[in-house]
Formats: structure tokens, sequence, C-alpha cells
């Protein structure tokens, strides 16, 4: 079930906030682009970098979800 934050679940990458998975993220894509790892290492990073995008995107859900709310509540008062 899903917190106001947009956290689902418990567990090392879902306790992030975004701005933390958000420059994990960005660290985990420069490493893979500038190459210079093994086929090991650049596919732990990918696999790092798909949780970390989820991670991104449960905040980014949960924020809509939360500003969606509050312009649904202000609807009824502006009519």
């Amino acid at each position: 079930m899903a917190d106001q934050q947009g956290q689902r679940e418990a567990g090392p990458e879902q306790s992030l906030g975004y701005e933390q998975a958000r420059d994990e993220l960005l660290e985990v894509v420069r490493r893979l682009e500038t190459g210079g790892t093994t086929l090991e290492e650049s596919l732990a990073l990918w696999e790092r970098g798909e949780q970390l995008a989820k991670v991104c995107q449960r905040w980014l859900d949960g924020a809509r979800a939360r500003l969606d709310a509050a312009l649904a509540a202000e609807e009824p008062a502006a009519g």
C-alpha cells in the first residue's frame, strides 16, 4: 500500500528520498556511459539503475496523486 510520499514497500531503496535516488541514478548512468567496467559490473549497475528509476517513479506518482487530490478538493469550492 502506498503512503503519502508514494512509497510502497519497506526496503533499502524504498527508504531513499527522491533526491537521493535521483542523484545515485545519475551517478550510475555516468559510470555506465564512461565505461571501463566489466560486464558483470555493468550489469550490476544497470540493475541498480532500474531499482532507482522505480523509486523515483514511485515518488513522482505519489506527488502527482497528492496534487490531483488537492486540485479535486478545490473544485467544489471554486464552483
